[in-house]
């Protein structure tokens, strides 16, 4: 088995990291690192609640919801839920609009930068 330098959990700390840095350079202001790290926690804890209701065939979340997380800034928290609940980590329609919607929210704050 070969260990990976970089998993997506680490990948989405990383992010988070460097938004950090970025306020700390004076190159973002600190309510760009509090938006994403809100909307991470809100959606690591939609997922975790999802997984529940999955589990105890409740009604769940909507797709849609966690997306428009994702969109908002809540990718990385999203991301490790996916990686460490083990939930929506292999669902491939579901997975394809959650990287479009770390694109696009990635894009937006590339271009805010500018």
């Amino acid at each position: 088995m070969t260990a990976r330098l970089i998993t997506p959990s680490s990948g989405a700390i990383l992010f988070l990291v460097l938004i950090a840095g970025a306020v700390l350079a004076g190159k973002l202001p600190s309510a760009v690192l509090t938006v994403y790290l809100t909307a991470s926690l809100i959606a690591f804890i939609a997922y975790a609640c999802d997984k529940s209701a999955a589990r105890n065939r409740q009604r769940c979340t909507p797709e849609r919801t966690l997306h428009l997380l994702a969109l908002l800034g809540g990718w990385p928290g999203a991301l490790v839920a996916q990686q460490r609940l083990r939930h929506k980590s292999k669902k491939v329609s579901f997975l394809v609009v959650f990287w479009g919607a770390v694109v696009i929210n990635c894009g937006v704050l590339e271009w805010w930068l500018r």
